[in-house]
């Protein structure tokens, strides 16, 4: 089961990556108006969940790109969907859930394990 569940959790960030490609003008809205260069974030945070979920599927560098994808998603928690709750709050309790998940996954794989 472990396999499986690594596996479906690191497809959808790999897809998640890809749209955030396909659909950058769309997702430069999410970005806080505060912060500059708005497409720029949303290629760093595609990039960043196609090299985490590639590297949950293929148990290759999981630790620090698990490391990432967490920070990567307590960032959005914090700053794009608490400041939006009531809009936001689907968005914040799914990225809680991936967060979530994503220290689970930390938990298999510690800072001296030889698959990371």
């Amino acid at each position: 089961m472990g396999v499986l569940g690594r596996i479906l959790y690191g497809i959808p960030f790999i897809v998640f990556g890809i749209l955030h490609f396909i659909n950058l003008g769309a997702l430069t809205g999410y970005v806080p108006g505060y912060v500059p260069f708005n497409s720029f974030w949303v290629v760093i945070t595609g990039v960043i969940m196609i090299l985490a979920g590639l590297a949950i599927v293929a148990r290759k560098y999981v630790r620090p790109m698990t490391i990432l994808l967490a920070i990567m998603l307590a960032v959005f928690v914090v700053f794009v969907h608490l400041p939006n709750f009531s809009a936001a709050l689907p968005n914040l309790l799914k990225d809680l859930a991936l967060l979530g998940g994503a220290l689970m996954i930390l938990s298999h794989y510690p800072k001296h394990h030889s698959h990371s």
